[in-house]
Formats: C-alpha cells, structure tokens, sequence
C-alpha cells in the first residue's frame, strides 16, 4: 500500500486511546481501527478533518504517501 496511515503515532503523542479517539471523532472504534490499519479504502474529508481537529494535527500527520517498493522492500 502506497498511503501509510500513522494514527497510531498522533495517538501516543496525545497520550489518547482509540476508544476516546472514537468518541471525539463521532466513528466507531471498528471503523476506527479499519483506518488505523492502513484496511480503509477511502476516508471522507469531514472524517480526516474531525481527526485532524481532535488530534490538533494536519492531514499530513495522519497519511504519507510511500513508494511502493520502499514498502516492499
């Protein structure tokens, strides 16, 4: 997968769960974790905006684009 999703990253640094993460978010903890998996086939812009909001972040802490064979590699 070319688009790296790091949710994980802005969680430890907000020293936030998932499940409150969720709550904030106003998605369930699955979709949640969908995303956070790098599973998600697409996210909506008021979804990564509503992140970005509670995560007090930009889009671009959140997803990174990899070359794919630097993932494979």
């Amino acid at each position: 997968m070319a688009i790296v999703v790091d949710i994980d990253v802005m969680l430890a640094r907000r020293k936030m769960s998932v499940g409150e993460l969720a709550d904030r978010v106003g998605i369930t903890p699955a979709n949640l974790a969908v995303l956070k998996n790098g599973r998600a086939k697409a996210v909506r812009f008021t979804t990564l905006a509503a992140l970005c909001d509670v995560l007090e972040c930009q889009p671009g802490d959140l997803l990174r684009w990899e070359a794919e064979d630097a993932a494979a590699g």
